[in-house]
Protein backbone atom coordinates (compact mmCIF):
# COMPACT_ATOMS: atom_id res chain seq x y z
CA UNK A 1 0.00 0.00 0.00
CA UNK A 2 1.22 3.52 -0.82
CA UNK A 3 0.04 5.76 1.87
CA UNK A 4 -0.30 9.62 1.91
CA UNK A 5 2.54 11.53 3.32
CA UNK A 6 0.94 11.71 6.68
CA UNK A 7 2.54 12.08 9.96
CA UNK A 8 2.53 8.42 12.30
CA UNK A 9 1.23 9.37 15.69
CA UNK A 10 1.29 6.83 17.87
CA UNK A 11 -0.65 7.76 20.84
CA UNK A 12 -3.68 7.17 23.44
CA UNK A 13 -6.22 10.08 23.70
CA UNK A 14 -9.89 10.47 25.26
CA UNK A 15 -12.35 12.37 23.64
CA UNK A 16 -14.98 13.02 26.15
CA UNK A 17 -18.60 15.72 26.95
CA UNK A 18 -19.03 16.80 30.89
CA UNK A 19 -22.72 15.63 31.10
CA UNK A 20 -22.70 18.36 34.61
CA UNK A 21 -21.81 20.62 32.14
CA UNK A 22 -21.80 20.18 28.19
CA UNK A 23 -17.86 21.17 28.33
CA UNK A 24 -16.52 18.73 25.48
CA UNK A 25 -12.30 17.98 25.53
CA UNK A 26 -9.70 15.61 24.55
CA UNK A 27 -6.51 14.67 26.33
CA UNK A 28 -3.43 13.08 24.76
CA UNK A 29 -0.36 11.51 24.98
CA UNK A 30 2.35 9.72 23.15
CA UNK A 31 5.96 9.42 22.41
CA UNK A 32 5.76 11.81 19.62
CA UNK A 33 6.75 15.48 19.73
CA UNK A 34 4.00 18.28 20.33
CA UNK A 35 1.09 15.42 19.32
CA UNK A 36 -0.97 18.19 21.09
CA UNK A 37 -0.78 20.22 17.14
CA UNK A 38 -1.98 17.31 15.39
CA UNK A 39 -4.38 14.98 17.75
CA UNK A 40 -6.90 16.90 19.31
CA UNK A 41 -9.69 19.75 17.89
CA UNK A 42 -13.12 20.35 19.88
CA UNK A 43 -15.82 23.06 19.23
CA UNK A 44 -18.03 24.28 21.82
CA UNK A 45 -21.63 23.13 21.28
CA UNK A 46 -20.67 20.74 18.39
CA UNK A 47 -17.76 18.45 19.27
CA UNK A 48 -14.88 16.99 20.10
CA UNK A 49 -12.24 14.87 17.71
CA UNK A 50 -8.98 12.96 18.51
CA UNK A 51 -7.47 11.76 15.13
CA UNK A 52 -4.25 9.84 15.21
CA UNK A 53 -2.25 6.26 14.06
CA UNK A 54 -1.50 8.07 10.59
CA UNK A 55 -2.97 11.07 10.72
CA UNK A 56 -4.95 12.56 8.66
CA UNK A 57 -5.57 16.58 9.84
CA UNK A 58 -8.47 16.84 7.99
CA UNK A 59 -10.53 14.85 9.99
CA UNK A 60 -10.78 17.67 13.01
CA UNK A 61 -12.32 20.35 11.03
CA UNK A 62 -14.15 17.55 8.59
CA UNK A 63 -15.60 16.19 11.65
CA UNK A 64 -16.89 19.16 13.41
CA UNK A 65 -18.55 20.16 10.11
CA UNK A 66 -20.31 17.13 9.84
CA UNK A 67 -21.26 17.17 13.67
CA UNK A 68 -22.14 20.49 13.47
CA UNK A 69 -24.17 19.65 10.45
CA UNK A 70 -26.56 17.11 12.29
CA UNK A 71 -24.50 14.10 11.67
CA UNK A 72 -24.10 11.35 14.07
CA UNK A 73 -20.57 10.07 15.75
CA UNK A 74 -21.20 6.93 13.40
CA UNK A 75 -22.24 8.59 10.60
CA UNK A 76 -19.09 10.98 10.70
CA UNK A 77 -17.33 7.92 10.90
CA UNK A 78 -18.90 6.57 7.43
CA UNK A 79 -18.36 9.58 5.76
CA UNK A 80 -14.51 9.34 6.38
CA UNK A 81 -14.88 5.58 5.17
CA UNK A 82 -15.86 6.85 2.05
CA UNK A 83 -13.61 9.54 1.34
CA UNK A 84 -10.07 8.40 2.45
CA UNK A 85 -8.33 5.84 0.18
CA UNK A 86 -6.28 5.26 3.32
CA UNK A 87 -8.60 4.53 5.90
CA UNK A 88 -7.40 1.18 7.20
CA UNK A 89 -4.64 2.83 9.12
CA UNK A 90 -6.42 5.83 10.60
CA UNK A 91 -7.46 6.15 13.78
CA UNK A 92 -9.69 8.33 15.66
CA UNK A 93 -12.50 9.28 18.00
CA UNK A 94 -16.12 11.48 18.24
CA UNK A 95 -17.67 12.73 20.79
CA UNK A 96 -20.89 14.77 19.96
CA UNK A 97 -22.49 17.69 21.69
CA UNK A 98 -24.93 15.05 22.71
CA UNK A 99 -22.83 12.52 24.35
CA UNK A 100 -23.14 10.44 21.04
CA UNK A 101 -19.78 8.79 20.37
CA UNK A 102 -17.48 6.65 17.88
CA UNK A 103 -14.12 5.08 18.04
CA UNK A 104 -12.36 3.47 14.62
CA UNK A 105 -9.36 1.57 14.83
CA UNK A 106 -7.76 0.60 11.45
CA UNK A 107 -6.66 -2.89 10.74
CA UNK A 108 -3.62 -1.86 9.22
CA UNK A 109 -2.87 0.45 12.99
CA UNK A 110 0.29 -0.22 14.51
CA UNK A 111 -0.40 -3.29 17.55
CA UNK A 112 -1.71 -2.74 20.14
CA UNK A 113 -4.18 -0.77 18.78
CA UNK A 114 -7.60 -0.39 19.71
CA UNK A 115 -10.34 1.69 21.27
CA UNK A 116 -13.69 2.15 23.21
CA UNK A 117 -16.68 4.42 22.96
CA UNK A 118 -19.61 4.90 25.40
CA UNK A 119 -21.67 7.81 26.49
CA UNK A 120 -19.71 10.82 26.42
CA UNK A 121 -16.39 9.29 25.63
CA UNK A 122 -14.01 7.73 23.17
CA UNK A 123 -11.18 6.55 24.25
CA UNK A 124 -8.24 5.06 21.59
CA UNK A 125 -4.70 4.29 21.19
CA UNK A 126 -2.11 2.64 19.02
CA UNK A 127 1.61 1.12 19.45
CA UNK A 128 0.20 0.88 23.37
CA UNK A 129 1.74 -1.82 25.54
CA UNK A 130 -1.76 -3.83 25.70
CA UNK A 131 -5.53 -3.33 25.63
CA UNK A 132 -5.47 -2.60 29.68
CA UNK A 133 -4.52 1.22 28.98
CA UNK A 134 -7.71 1.97 27.23
CA UNK A 135 -9.20 0.29 29.73
CA UNK A 136 -7.74 2.49 31.99
CA UNK A 137 -8.31 5.51 29.91
CA UNK A 138 -12.29 5.04 30.39
CA UNK A 139 -12.20 3.99 33.80
CA UNK A 140 -10.19 7.59 34.61
CA UNK A 141 -12.78 9.64 33.00
CA UNK A 142 -15.26 7.73 34.94
CA UNK A 143 -14.58 9.27 38.15
CA UNK A 144 -16.25 12.21 39.03
CA UNK A 145 -14.74 13.42 41.75
CA UNK A 146 -12.61 15.92 39.97
CA UNK A 147 -14.03 18.31 37.48
CA UNK A 148 -13.93 17.76 34.15
CA UNK A 149 -10.31 19.36 33.05
CA UNK A 150 -8.35 17.50 35.81
CA UNK A 151 -10.19 14.36 35.40
CA UNK A 152 -9.18 13.97 31.71
CA UNK A 153 -5.49 14.46 32.73
CA UNK A 154 -6.26 11.92 35.43
CA UNK A 155 -7.47 9.18 33.26
CA UNK A 156 -4.03 9.84 31.18
CA UNK A 157 -2.23 9.51 34.36
CA UNK A 158 -4.05 6.25 35.06
CA UNK A 159 -2.97 4.94 31.57
CA UNK A 160 0.31 5.70 31.64
CA UNK A 161 0.97 3.65 34.56
CA UNK A 162 -1.03 0.68 33.03
CA UNK A 163 1.95 0.99 30.40
CA UNK A 164 1.47 4.19 28.02
CA UNK A 165 2.62 4.09 24.50
CA UNK A 166 5.05 0.88 24.38
CA UNK A 167 8.15 3.20 23.05
CA UNK A 168 7.69 5.77 26.11
CA UNK A 169 7.13 9.14 26.43
CA UNK A 170 7.66 12.94 24.86
CA UNK A 171 4.67 15.09 24.84
CA UNK A 172 0.69 15.41 26.18
CA UNK A 173 -2.25 18.23 25.85
CA UNK A 174 -4.68 18.71 26.95
CA UNK A 175 -7.94 21.14 25.37
CA UNK A 176 -11.80 21.91 26.70
CA UNK A 177 -14.21 24.00 25.27
CA UNK A 178 -17.39 25.48 26.66
CA UNK A 179 -19.68 28.18 26.16
CA UNK A 180 -18.19 31.62 26.48
CA UNK A 181 -15.52 30.02 29.31
CA UNK A 182 -12.20 31.26 27.10
CA UNK A 183 -10.01 34.62 27.80
CA UNK A 184 -12.37 37.30 29.24
CA UNK A 185 -15.63 35.30 28.28
CA UNK A 186 -14.20 36.36 24.49
CA UNK A 187 -13.91 32.40 23.30
CA UNK A 188 -15.27 29.50 23.89
CA UNK A 189 -11.40 28.27 24.15
CA UNK A 190 -11.31 27.26 28.26
CA UNK A 191 -7.87 25.70 28.32
CA UNK A 192 -5.12 24.69 25.89
CA UNK A 193 -1.97 23.11 27.05
CA UNK A 194 0.46 21.97 25.22
CA UNK A 195 3.39 19.72 26.56
CA UNK A 196 5.73 19.03 23.34
CA UNK A 197 8.73 18.02 24.65
CA UNK A 198 9.43 16.47 28.33
CA UNK A 199 10.36 13.08 30.17
CA UNK A 200 7.24 13.19 32.47
CA UNK A 201 4.94 15.09 29.72
CA UNK A 202 1.28 14.06 31.48
CA UNK A 203 2.80 15.12 35.31
CA UNK A 204 4.06 18.41 33.59
CA UNK A 205 0.63 18.75 31.78
CA UNK A 206 -1.04 18.27 35.33
CA UNK A 207 1.59 21.50 36.39
CA UNK A 208 0.26 23.97 33.79
CA UNK A 209 -3.56 23.15 34.57
CA UNK A 210 -2.94 23.91 38.39
CA UNK A 211 -1.07 26.97 37.07
CA UNK A 212 -4.10 27.47 34.22
CA UNK A 213 -6.45 27.59 37.32
CA UNK A 214 -4.74 30.19 39.04
CA UNK A 215 -4.39 32.68 36.73
CA UNK A 216 -7.37 31.98 34.57
CA UNK A 217 -9.66 30.40 36.82
CA UNK A 218 -12.99 33.21 38.13
CA UNK A 219 -12.73 34.64 41.52
CA UNK A 220 -13.64 31.65 43.75
CA UNK A 221 -16.52 32.21 46.02
CA UNK A 222 -16.73 33.51 48.41
CA UNK A 223 -14.72 36.19 48.81
CA UNK A 224 -11.85 37.04 51.26
CA UNK A 225 -13.15 39.93 53.29
CA UNK A 226 -9.81 42.16 53.67
CA UNK A 227 -9.45 43.47 57.31
CA UNK A 228 -7.69 46.54 58.93
CA UNK A 229 -4.62 44.02 59.20
CA UNK A 230 -5.13 42.50 56.07
CA UNK A 231 -4.98 45.52 54.24
CA UNK A 232 -2.12 46.83 55.76
CA UNK A 233 -0.10 43.77 54.76
CA UNK A 234 -1.29 43.98 51.57
CA UNK A 235 0.15 47.99 51.73
CA UNK A 236 3.72 47.04 52.85
CA UNK A 237 3.91 44.59 49.82
CA UNK A 238 3.06 47.06 47.41
CA UNK A 239 5.51 49.48 49.03
CA UNK A 240 8.12 46.97 49.38
CA UNK A 241 8.17 45.79 45.45
CA UNK A 242 7.25 49.72 44.16
CA UNK A 243 4.06 49.82 43.41
CA UNK A 244 2.94 52.14 46.02
CA UNK A 245 5.08 54.68 47.73
CA UNK A 246 2.28 55.36 50.62
CA UNK A 247 3.13 53.69 54.23
CA UNK A 248 0.75 51.16 55.87
CA UNK A 249 -2.17 52.36 57.10
CA UNK A 250 -4.64 49.60 57.29
CA UNK A 251 -7.37 51.66 55.54
CA UNK A 252 -8.51 50.85 51.97
CA UNK A 253 -8.35 53.65 49.92
CA UNK A 254 -7.96 54.65 46.16
CA UNK A 255 -4.50 54.23 46.29
CA UNK A 256 -4.19 50.83 47.27
CA UNK A 257 -6.58 49.63 44.99
CA UNK A 258 -4.97 50.51 41.90
CA UNK A 259 -1.47 49.68 43.25
CA UNK A 260 -2.74 46.57 44.24
CA UNK A 261 -4.77 46.36 40.76
CA UNK A 262 -1.00 46.77 39.02
CA UNK A 263 0.20 44.15 40.98
CA UNK A 264 -2.78 42.13 39.66
CA UNK A 265 -1.73 42.90 36.46
CA UNK A 266 1.98 42.20 35.92
CA UNK A 267 1.52 38.37 37.91
CA UNK A 268 -1.53 37.45 35.42
CA UNK A 269 -4.29 37.71 37.80
CA UNK A 270 -6.58 40.06 35.69
CA UNK A 271 -9.58 37.17 35.87
CA UNK A 272 -9.41 36.65 39.48
CA UNK A 273 -9.79 40.24 40.36
CA UNK A 274 -12.33 41.88 43.20
CA UNK A 275 -13.14 45.55 43.51
CA UNK A 276 -11.61 46.13 47.25
CA UNK A 277 -12.30 45.71 50.40
CA UNK A 278 -11.97 41.93 49.25
CA UNK A 279 -9.87 39.65 47.31
CA UNK A 280 -10.30 36.14 45.53
CA UNK A 281 -8.84 33.99 47.94
CA UNK A 282 -6.58 32.20 45.69
CA UNK A 283 -4.96 35.53 44.55
CA UNK A 284 -4.72 35.87 48.20
CA UNK A 285 -2.38 32.92 48.48
CA UNK A 286 -0.99 33.47 45.52
CA UNK A 287 0.58 36.95 46.96
CA UNK A 288 1.39 35.34 50.18
CA UNK A 289 3.75 32.89 48.19
CA UNK A 290 4.96 34.94 45.92
CA UNK A 291 5.54 38.34 47.72
CA UNK A 292 5.16 37.67 51.67
CA UNK A 293 4.02 39.76 54.18
CA UNK A 294 0.27 39.23 54.11
CA UNK A 295 0.33 36.58 56.97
Amino acid sequence: MILDPQLNVATFSLAARDPATGDLGVAVASKFLAVGAYVPSARAGVGAVATQAHVNTTYAERGLELLAAGKRPDEVVEAFRHTDGNFAVRQFGIVSASGESASYTGPNCHTWAGGVAGPNFAAQGNILASRSLVDALVAGVDDLSRPFPERLVAALATADAAGGDRRGRQSAALLVVGAGKGYAGLTDKWIDLRVDDHADPITELGRLLALHRVYLDKPSSPPRDLDSSDIAALQAVLLRNGYSSNAETGLWDETTERALEALFGVENLEERWLAGPRMDPVAWDHIQKNFGGTE
